[in-house]
């Protein structure tokens, strides 16, 4: 990012929001994408914000993650993420293998980052042009231990692949899929009998 740019929306904000095109809402904030390509997001909490910048800023230039230029009050700008939410991306394309691989990959980076919590929701994961992904919105990666893709596996479950993850797992990585066989089973299972409890009432 040039001073100019850095200046403009940094150290003294001067952009009207209505001139941006408007990228998603969602439970921290509002997306816009801002006419030199970068994204602005606003957080409704500036300590929400605070926490996600610090996290971008730590894993600086990370192939999975958007580079990260600056942060001020509540919001922060940051590379435009071009591509489909994983959710959204399954839904119309399918999944296979090969989709199947790249997740695992994605989430081996979390252990090499060091990430407390190797888990992410489908929808924060994008599937860029070239096929390659991509993590929005990262939350209390350092701070929430979980040791599953919990998540994860919920939406690859509601999607319908989940089986095709696991058998993905299985056969590339025996021992991981060891590690997280039983305890993506009873999450499952939890979400079977909340189901069945609804449809019960």
């Amino acid at each position: 990012m040039s001073k100019g740019l850095y200046k403009r929306y940094i150290e003294d904000f001067n952009a009207n929001l209505l001139d941006c095109e408007f990228l998603g809402k969602g439970h921290n904030g509002i997306v816009y994408k801002l006419p030199e390509g970068k994204v602005i997001k606003v957080c409704f909490e500036e300590e929400k914000c605070r926490k996600e910048y610090l996290i971008l800023k730590r894993i600086h230039k990370n192939q999975y993650f958007p580079r990260v230029y600056g942060m001020c009050g509540n919001y922060m700008i940051r590379d435009y993420v071009e591509g489909i939410p994983l959710n959204k991306y399954i839904k119309t394309y399918g999944f296979d293998r090969e989709l199947a691989i790249k997740i695992l990959k994605l989430l081996n980076e979390f252990r090499k980052l060091k990430f407390a919590k190797e888990d992410v929701r489908c929808k924060d994961i994008m599937v860029q042009p070239s096929g390659t992904l991509m993590v929005i919105d990262p939350k209390k990666c350092y701070s929430k231990k979980r040791d599953f893709p919990r998540h994860l596996c919920k939406g690859l479950y509601k999607l319908g692949v989940l089986d095709q993850f696991m058998k993905a797992l299985q056969e590339t990585e025996p021992k991981q899929y060891k590690r997280w066989k039983g305890k993506i089973n009873c999450y499952i299972q939890e979400i079977e009998r909340e189901q069945q409890g609804s449809k019960n009432n």
